[in-house]
This record gives structure tokens, sequence and C-alpha cells, in this order.
């Protein structure tokens, strides 16, 4: 049983709207709210069946009804100081929620056999949440409330979720009141209470420093060691409380705390699993929320000692998620702690490691405490959902240079049968994988084929798309590379052609590939690959790498100039360029993004664009750099893209699935960018994605709603060109582009 004592989320006052009482229920995820009046007296229930069976008795709707209308006020109820046992007798299959009320009948806590989110303020602490990171100053401050300040910002600038406090009332805590100077006390406890004494902060400076954190945007924490400490705490309004090692067997102080109704973190150092599993036991008894920090309490922990897998058995005793609280050297350890489950993570945090007080010696300074929160975020990344083995993006592309395919090795027609002496197995595996050969043997080609041939998934089928005339209000066209251009060309009719040039193809005769003017406009996609591993950046600031970079894009732009001539209809060609801002592990601070964005305007001035126009494309979050993922920094925002225009004029090539990546790394509206971005757009680039990194996917196998993106690209730009930019759609002659061309088209007419 839980006895929740944050009642916000489950109540609604009376006189409230019934599409209120919707909205609530939809946003507790509970099927269940309690009608309070203004006094909080409570005068019924509403569950998601009392809603349905509302809606089904009324002949005419009106969800602006007081829920009044809907509440049921036959309902069960206990009092708040009323025995657990007797609370838990009122559950049954049907009773899942107890409100737990005063004398006067008003709501104060809800008593529920389901497991409720462990929340610390706005952050649950979950299986599936990311994990929440304390920094633990305790007494790091030295009883300097300037110093407090600069550790809260350095702790902020470090990653932390949540800064932690301690707080001792020394008169109350020890016999001696305190006193420092008192001969009877052991030699260690003598030493405490002196820094104690000498480096608490006053409970008017502690709330100070809360209501800054809070500024700051971090969670405040606080350890009471003693009752009068949690009576101030009270007061303050913590929105949870953190137990100490010591006092883990102090049932009093524990019951104490569990009274106020909130969440708990209870560091398990010191203690017998005996202790453990009291302590543990008396506050699920309370109805209390807690999770148990797995610790060894001694400064430094020996690694041979901190046993990180008893975590398991922690977890099993308290059937919420665990921590760790660790006090070792260094910060692998909490890593490893991270791999093994736990989902809260403590360490001490100081500015200097010399200054007096044990607790500075085995804290982190501020960027070993970044490099670790850095590797925890990298660590619950790797760890994943544990579900099905699905290929990454990145293990796409090398997989294509890498594996091995199946090829035929003579020629053959169409309708003839294929046989196992026909097929042999080559490198790169850009067709079906060696394992399929049995469904190709006996089959009749769906296809004339040459010798040297690839086989593609649709040699398995007659799912292959015919290409065709297709109905768009944009001009568009598809990816070529000049050995495909004319045959992609001929097959159906388009408006434009985009170039994707590799390094390579910069040094090539244009007349082995051109004869006569096409019809078409001329789009060009710059390398980002260029000979000697050189990846073009624009904003690198080595400056002879940047220099190269814009010697490469020259080179670039003086073959497109040569190409004008086979495409009258383009008197101003556009070139997409992915202009650099790529990080190797993590993202750039913003001083050094502004940095970067003067290095490509500087960049940018020094290339002669006569005749064509750059425009720089759309990026997402973790592009995949040949079968290797980067962070990128530049045209992943929408107002850093806006700014760049208003002050360059540059327009972008808007990469509809890079963009989506994008905004769903940064939790904000797809639409709304496009909305924004699409005033600035001069060409577009379409591909379905899915969650961060999975781009350049077939229309309708990822998470973009493409009847709304086409129905308002339509609407916003509809003179903007575009190409379906699907990862490999050139194989087995553009069948991937036809595809989707097809189901765009598709979606416009649904």
């Amino acid at each position: 049983m839980i006895i929740d004592r944050s009642i916000k989320k489950y109540i609604i006052f009376d006189e409230e709207p019934i599409y209120r009482a919707f909205e609530k229920i939809n946003a507790n995820h509970l099927r269940i709210i309690f009608v309070v009046d203004q006094y909080g007296v409570l005068e019924g229930v509403i569950t998601d069946g009392d809603l349905r069976r509302w809606i089904l008795s009324q002949s005419k709707i009106d969800i602006q009804q007081p829920v009044s209308a809907a509440t049921n006020t036959d309902f069960t109820h206990c009092r708040e100081d009323e025995a657990p046992e007797k609370i838990a007798e009122q559950f049954s299959r049907k009773v899942e929620f107890v409100p737990l009320v005063d004398e006067r009948m008003r709501l104060t806590a809800v008593a529920s056999q389901r497991k409720i989110d462990f929340a610390i303020g706005n952050r649950i602490i979950s299986d599936e949440a990311p994990v929440f990171v304390i920094a633990e100053i305790g007494n790091n401050h030295n009883g300097d409330l300037k110093l407090a300040r600069k550790l809260v910002d350095q702790a902020v600038w470090a990653g932390a979720d949540c800064v932690k406090f301690q707080l001792r009332d020394m008169d109350s805590l020890y016999r001696n009141s305190g006193d420092a100077d008192d001969i009877r006390e052991d030699l260690g406890s003598q030493y405490v209470i002196d820094l104690l004494s000498r480096f608490q902060l006053q409970r008017e400076e502690l709330a100070t420093i809360f209501d800054y954190c809070r500024e700051r945007g971090v969670i405040p924490l606080c350890t009471p060691w003693d009752g009068e400490s949690v009576t101030f705490l009270e007061q303050y309004g913590v929105d949870a409380y953190k137990v100490a090692s010591a006092d883990l067997t102090n049932h009093d102080l524990l019951l104490q705390i569990a009274a106020t109704g909130k969440p708990m973190l209870c560091s398990t150092g010191m203690s017998s699993e005996q202790e453990i599993r009291a302590a543990a036991n008396l506050l699920l008894h309370k109805g209390a929320q807690l999770i148990l920090l797995h610790c060894n309490s001694a400064y430094p922990a020996p690694f041979k000692d901190i046993n990180l897998r008893y975590m398991q058995r922690l977890k099993e005793i308290s059937a919420y998620p665990v921590g760790y609280s660790g006090h070792e050297r260094g910060y692998h350890i909490a890593l490893a702690a991270v791999a093994l489950g736990a989902k809260v993570i403590e360490k001490h945090f100081t500015l200097d490691r010399s200054m007096e007080g044990n607790d500075h010696k085995i804290s982190l300074l501020p960027e070993k405490f970044r490099s670790m929160v850095a590797g925890i975020r990298e660590v619950e990344a790797a760890l994943g959902s544990g579900g099905g083995r699905a290929l990454s993006q990145g293990e796409l592309i090398n997989r294509e240079s890498l594996a091995k395919s199946i090829v035929i090795n003579q020629p053959l027609k169409k309708g003839a049968i294929i046989t196992e002496a026909m097929l042999e197995v080559k490198s790169p595996g850009k067709g079906l994988p060696p394992y399929q050969k049995d469904k190709l043997i006996g089959q009749p080609a769906r296809r004339d084929l040459a010798a040297g041939d690839f086989f593609y998934e649709e040699d398995l089928s007659d799912a292959a798309a015919t290409p065709r005339r297709y109905r768009f209000v944009h001009p568009y066209g598809v990816p070529v590379r000049y050995h495909d251009l004319h045959q992609i060309a001929a097959a159906c009719p388009l408006d434009l052609l985009e170039i994707h040039l590799s390094y390579k193809d910069l040094e090539l005769d244009l007349a082995r590939f051109f004869s006569k003017p096409l019809s078409h406009r001329l789009v060009i996609h710059s390398p980002e690959l260029f000979s000697g591993d050189h990846i073009l950046d624009l904003c690198a600031a080595d400056a002879a790498y940047r220099q190269h970079s814009i010697d490469e894009l020259g080179r670039v732009i003086a073959v497109t100039r040569n190409l004008k001539p086979y495409f009258p209809a383009s008197q101003r060609p556009l070139i997409v360029v992915n202009v650099g801002g790529f990080s190797a592990d993590r993202f750039i601070a913003p001083e050094e993004k502004t940095e970067k964005y003067a290095l490509l305007r500087d960049s940018l001035a020094q290339i002669d664009q006569t005749e064509i126009e750059l425009i720089p494309q759309t990026m997402p979050p973790f592009p995949w750099h040949f079968g290797g993922q980067r962070c990128h920094n530049l045209f992943v925002t929408a107002d850093e893209i806006l700014a760049f225009y208003r002050e360059n004029g540059y327009r972008v090539c808007l990469d509809v699935s890079h963009s989506k990546l994008a905004c769903n790394h940064r939790r904000e509206s797809f639409l709304q960018f496009i909305e924004q971005i699409s005033p600035v757009t001069a060409h577009l680039h379409i591909a379905d994605a899915r969650s961060v990194d999975g781009e350049g996917l077939q229309i309708g196998d990822g998470e973009i709603d493409f009847r709304m993106l086409m129905r308002k690209l339509a609407e916003l730009i509809p003179d903007v060109s575009f190409i379906p930019e699907v990862w490999q759609g050139h194989k087995n002659n553009g069948q991937g582009f036809w595809t989707a061309l097809e189901r765009l088209e598709s979606s416009l007419v649904e």
C-alpha cells in the first residue's frame, strides 16, 4: 500500500466543468479523480467508468456542466489517522484507491494498492525515466553562502538534476548540544562536531540557497539529521527527503519523515540486511514511497567492499527503483551502478578538494562531475529497452559497404528460370543477402538482368513500383548520380534532377555523360567527404582545415557552373551543402556555436557564389558520417536558422527527416518547425524519420504524418521543389524513389 499526500493530481473542484474531469483523468493516468468543494471537503469520486456512464445517460452531451453532475457520491473512505491495516481492508478488486480525510472530511491523502510514480518535484524516477543525478554538496560550502551559490552554479553546469544539502539542529542532536570543546567526546565525534559547529549554514541561509536552486532550475534536497530539522524543512516546503545512512536504524526519525507524505531516498550504508529490511518494512507499512540507495559508508570506500550487485537485493526489498550513493574515488563505479540498474546516483561535489572537511577529499570537482553525468547519459542510452535486435542506421550503412550480396554471373531475360549455377556471392552488400539465395533458385526472373547485377527485394515479389507522372503541387525530382542520370530521367517525367556528387566525380570529364541539354532543372548536392578523409567543415576552428573545405567547395561550384549549359532551365542552380559544425561526442556550448556561425560567415564570404545559390541543409542532432555517429550543432534549431537567414540571407534546404529528428530530440513541435522554416526554404528533401537518429527512412516507415506534412507544405510553399531523399532509393533502377513518390502522392488524396 502507498499513501500519497501529494493530492493535487487527484482533485477537481465541484464547480469545474466536466471537460476538466476528462483532462484531469487523462493527465494523471490513474483513471480516477476526487471531487472536493472550495474548502477541500470530499464530496465524491469520478472514474473513467463514471464518465462513460454519464455520457451514455445524456440525450444531449454538454461538457460545460459542473462535475457534480457526474460525481459518484457512494464511495469508500478512511480517516487519515486510521491504522494501515484498517485502510488496507478497504481495498478490493473494484477499489484501488481509498481517499483519506481529516475530522472535517477534508481530503488529505490517497491510499493506493497500485504503485504510484515516484516523483521529486517535476522529475519522475522510474525504470523508464533518465537517471536522477544528485550533486551532494552537504556542508562543502563550509558555512559560506557565497560559496554555496557557486557550488549550485557549478552543479547546474555539470548537469546535476538535484543539489543536496544537510541540516542538523546541534542542540537537540548531540547530548552535549554540539560542544566541540567537550573533552569527553571521542576523537572522531569531536572532529565532526567541530566541523559542523563552524561549517553549517543557518536555517535562513539554507532557505535562501534552496530558493536559488529553484531559480537555477535544479531541485533542492536536504538530509535532516533530527526531528527539529524535519520540522523546519517541512515548513519550508521541500519536495522530498534524503535519509542518511546513519539514520536508517533511527525508526522514530523515519516515521516522522514518513508522516510528511513526501518521497524518501534512504541510504543503506552502515546497516545490515536485517536492519535495511526492518526500516523498509516499517516505511512501506506506513504507505511511504521510498527508494533505497546502495552505499558503503567508508570515506573513501575501497572498491572491493562496494558490492554493486547488492542493488538487486535492495530492489526486491522495496519494489521501487534503486540507486547508488558513492563515496569511492572517481566516478566509474557510478557508471557501473547505472549499467546494473541504478536510477538515482548521488556523488559528493566540491570546488576545491584541499579545503578543510573530510567530504571534500572524496568529492568530485565540477569537470569530473560533468564527465560522470555525460557518462551516465551514454550508459543509459546504450542500455536500450532490451527488446528485439534491430539494425541501427550506422550498421545499415556499414552493412552496405562491408557485407556481401547475391549477384548473377550471366545475362538473363525476364521470365527465364534462375538456377543455382547462375548465382554468386560478391561484395558490397547492397542487394539480397546470401542466405536468401534459395528463394531465388527456381524462380522466373522478374526483369532483364545483366551479368554482375544485384538482386533486390522486388525480385522476390511483384511489388515493384512502376515510374510514371505523379501529381504534386510542388516541382519534384529524384537524386541521381552521373552513371544513372539518363536512365532515371527517361523513366518518367521529372521537373528536376538533384545530382549527388562524390569527390571522385569532381575529376570526371562531363562530356562522358552529357551530349545535349536536358529540360530538367538542376540541383547539386555537394559531397561531405573529400579525398584524404576530409569531411567538409566551413566552420572548423583549425584554419588550415577550414581553408581546405573552402577550396573543396569551390571545386564543387566550378563543376556546377560547367553543368549549367546542359540544364538551361536553371539560371542559378541550387547547391545543397552540409556546412559543418559537428562535434565528436557532445554538443557544444552556446558561446561555441556563436563562434562557429561567425567562422561559417567568414568562410562563405570567401566563396565566389555567382551563378549559383548555396543552401545549407537543416541537420539532425546525431548525423551519420559514413557509418559512425557524431553530434551536430548548427542548422538544427529553427531560431538559429532564421537568425542566420536574417543576418546573411542564406535560404536552406529543409530536410524534413533531419528536422523531425531534431524536434524529437528537443521535444519540440515538428509542425511549428515547418511553419517557421518554410519562408526561408529554397528546396526540400523528404523522407521519414524515427526517434532521434533514424533518418532517411522510406515514406510510411517512421513517425512523420505525411498527410499533414504534404498538405501543410502545399499550403505554405507550393512553388518549392522537392526530392524523396530515402536512403538507398536509387537501388534497382530507383525503386525506392518511385515507391516514395507513390506513397507521398497517396497521402494527398487519402
